[in-house]
């Protein structure tokens, strides 16, 4: 790779419009994971498993996509640098498949419909790993300082909340209102044209302000040497296998996985809680929702600070464990008849309480593993002299979007081993309904993030290792840098 130039400090609107670009990923998490669901199953009456298998099946697409994606931007050299291009390709495509996704043509069959979803989402989930793979790795690439990472990918994950529960919060507020003939206003189909309209917007205005934010560091990013330019296949395929041979990347991909199928199952059940169980008004579940962007808010300021008492890895797992515990607490509780029932005045403010914490606790998990991911960079440039984000970010796209796939197949599956019903009136839904769908839902969402944070506890990069990782490579850069200065003809530029 060619050194980069020495970078000024990192100045405050570079730092926001990198965070702001995030929007538009929170965006089309929360509209795939927890309304495209409940919008083809319960508004429009298809098969719950056809839902949820369709879009399980758009990782087929992310597994070939994002990797290729991550390696090609690590091999990208051009005026533009090596991220930018993808960057701003992306916006328009972007916008227009995640769109197109919720207006399938009327009269189509369960299978129809199926292809319909699985079609659009695909590319939709495409063109945004091409700004997304990117885009995550652009932020190793802005600063090299371990607590300074823990505060720009905080930043990046509050505006990530902000699109995935703010935006939520606005839609159940003022997209989704009851109606005589819709008391339930989530379940009101004129609402999901505004909806899909506006999220689309907002996608194509958050990367590209992310993209136009950041250029100025275009100079001081590492470019990819002109000898790489064109790498073949196989090539691409074995550079990306080499980050399966770092521990710290084995560790944080795992978790990655199990984590966010956890999450993934969590946000495309949340509504059937919400709707069915505590039998929530759109109003009440906007301000449930409208909780977790709190809590982000909370974690935010927090994160460098956690950083330095407990160390990136302790804070994630810990934060997670202890999180989830409390957060699925209200439905095993319904389950034994010892929490508040429906219509109950301290239901909506327990739930509000909890859902603050256990979100501020999951959110501060989150931004840790980011950061934690951006370290393994250097661990691996140490041993390989290359410095390969793309591979790892795109690695991490991956499992991100593998996970919240196989969370919402999790979800069909769960609806279906509890004989939840398709489109069904909530006045009709009995006790036993809900109790089946909390049997069938908790352990399983614990057990996978259990499972996680075992795996996450062999993460081996400490503050004290990451420093001296990182002075190693200032050393080889700065031996590269006396050398080209040797070797240049008198008068020639040092590149």
């Amino acid at each position: 790779m060619t050194v980069a130039a020495d970078a000024p400090p990192l100045r405050r609107p570079t730092r926001l419009a990198y965070g702001f670009g995030s929007v538009a990923d929170g965006i089309k998490s929360a509209a795939f994971s927890t309304y495209l669901l409940l919008y083809f199953n319960q508004v429009l009456g298809v098969k719950a498993s056809v839902v949820s298998t369709a879009i399980a099946l758009t990782l087929l697409v992310d597994a070939v996509v994002d990797p290729l994606i991550g390696r090609m931007s690590d091999l990208t050299r051009s005026k533009y640098g090596r991220r930018h291009p993808y960057i701003f390709a992306a916006a328009v495509p972007a916008a227009f498949f995640f769109g197109m996704t919720w207006f399938p043509p009327a009269g189509l069959s369960d299978f129809a419909m199926g292809v319909w979803i699985f079609g659009f989402a695909a590319f939709a989930r495409a063109s945004m790993s091409m700004y997304q793979v990117p885009a995550n790795a652009l932020g190793s690439e802005l600063t090299q300082d371990y607590a300074e990472r823990s505060r720009i990918y905080g930043l990046r994950y509050w505006f990530a909340y902000a699109g995935t529960f703010a935006f939520a919060a606005f839609a159940l507020k003022f997209f989704f209102v009851a109606t005589p003939e819709y008391p339930k206003g989530q379940l009101n189909p004129a609402g999901y044209v505004p909806f899909a309209i506006t999220a689309a917007s907002l996608i194509f205005i958050s990367i590209l302000v992310c993209g136009w934010g950041t250029r100025s560091r275009i100079p001081y990013i590492r470019q990819a040497d002109e000898r790489e330019a064109s790498p073949g296949l196989l090539s691409h395929f074995k550079e990306m296998g080499v980050a399966f041979k770092n521990r710290g990347f084995l560790t944080v991909f795992g978790f990655a996985i199990l984590k966010w199928t956890a999450i993934g199952l969590y946000g495309a059940t949340s509504l059937y809680f919400g709707t069915y169980v505590y039998q929530l008004s759109s109003g009440q579940l906007a301000l449930l929702t409208l909780d977790s962007f709190v809590a982000v808010c909370i974690a935010l300021p927090l994160a460098p600070k956690v950083t330095k008492w407990f160390g990136k890895r302790n804070t994630s797992l810990w934060m997670a464990l202890i999180g989830i515990t409390l957060g699925t607490s209200p439905l095993w509780l319904t389950y034994f008849d010892l929490f508040f029932p429906p219509g109950h005045p301290l239901l909506l403010p327990t739930l509000l309480l909890i859902g603050a914490v256990y979100g501020t606790m999951v959110a501060l998990s989150l931004m840790m593993t980011a950061a934690m991911l951006a370290d393994v960079v250097e661990d691996d440039a140490v041993t390989s002299g290359k410095h390969n984000a793309g591979i790892y970010f795109a690695a991490s796209s991956f499992a991100t979007q593998c996970a919240s796939g196989l969370g919402i197949l999790a979800a069909g599956f769960v609806l279906e081993t509890s004989q939840f019903p398709g489109g069904v009136d909530p006045a009709l839904v009995t006790e036993a309904m809900t109790d089946s769908l909390i049997a069938h839902y908790v352990p399983m969402v614990m057990g996978l993030w259990a499972i996680g944070c075992l795996i996450i506890w062999f993460y081996p990069i400490d503050e004290a290792k990451h420093l001296a990782n990182v002075e190693r490579l200032r050393a080889r850069e700065a031996e590269a840098k006396a050398r080209d200065m040797q070797d240049a003809p008198l008068g020639a530029p040092a590149r």
